[in-house]
């Protein structure tokens, strides 16, 4: 559906017609005629079936006898076709927030999700003759789309590669609004933004996860820490080394090595044991 603007006449210059008529008419009748004061009058009334306001930010759809006529799309006070049929559609910038949806992420784990859509009308022909009730449709479609987009990655990627629901919201939000306004282009709807809301793993396996995500913080945590250990004892073997306070050998080395990663990457803070004898 094409929408075609519509370029009404004036409705000022339409109601001073009224009066003109209406005046004409009681003067007739005042005069005893019949015949004008009747025809003024019902002139007069078909008159006013043409009279239309437009409030800002919003159209009016015209149509006559079933034939799409053309949109209103500037505010005021404006004259059409007489008997018209019109149908205001609002312009205005609206928001859809959908229910959370269980849906299964792309490896089968049960999730809650919801999102805000953020849409405008930018056509008024198709969103009144293209789908029936374009509202309900943006409702239906938007679900739609936000079932489809978050079955495709999983909630978590727990330190593999590739997008994630959790971790790229942004890309996420992105993928959303691009496929929404694939699917409500058909209704004369813009999709201005798409953000999720809630994000969740659904009840059921909601603790579970939750012990799987301290596990992996842990396990990174403690991989940093190893890794930061080893280099604080290489570079202390090596100060003692070059500054020749003490020479090493391979046991005598391994030994201070174990002491120092315990010392290093224990949570306890170290107690130590001072050796008065020999190592040997």
């Amino acid at each position: 559906m094409k929408e075609k603007v519509l370029r009404p006449v004036s409705g000022f210059w339409v109601i001073a017609l009224i009066a003109i008529c209406i005046g004409g008419g009681v003067y007739g009748a005042v005069q005893e005629y019949i015949t004008v004061p009747i025809i003024l009058f019902v002139l007069a009334s078909v008159l006013c079936t043409s009279i239309s306001v437009v409030q800002p930010n919003k159209s009016v759809v015209v149509t006559f006898f079933g034939q799409y006529v053309g949109t209103i799309v500037h505010s005021g006070l404006w004259a059409v076709i007489p008997f018209s049929i019109r149908k205001t559609v609002s312009l205005r910038v609206r928001n859809f927030n959908s229910v959370k949806l269980k849906v299964n992420d792309v490896e089968g784990n049960p999730i809650e999700i919801a999102a805000v859509i953020v849409f405008k009308v930018i056509n008024s022909a198709k969103a009144l003759f293209d789908v029936d009730k374009y509202m309900a449709f943006v409702e239906i479609q938007s679900e739609t789309a936000l079932r489809h987009v978050a079955s495709k990655y999983p909630y978590d990627n727990f330190n593999e590669s590739g997008m994630s629901l959790r971790a790229n919201a942004d890309e996420i939000a992105k993928e959303l609004a691009t496929e929404l306004q694939e699917r409500l282009s058909l209704s004369g709807v813009e999709v201005i933004e798409a953000r999720l809301t809630h994000l969740a793993y659904s009840t059921e396996i909601a603790s579970t996860m939750l012990q799987r995500q301290q596990a992996s913080a842990i396990l990174s945590a403690r991989q940093i820490i190893v890794e930061g250990a080893v280099g604080m004892v290489d570079m202390a073997i090596r100060q003692l080394k070059d500054s020749g306070v003490v020479e090493l050998d391979e046991e005598r080395k391994a030994a201070m090595i174990n002491n120092l990663m315990v010392a290093i990457v224990s949570e306890r803070g170290a107690s130590p044991v001072i050796n008065a004898g020999s190592l040997y």
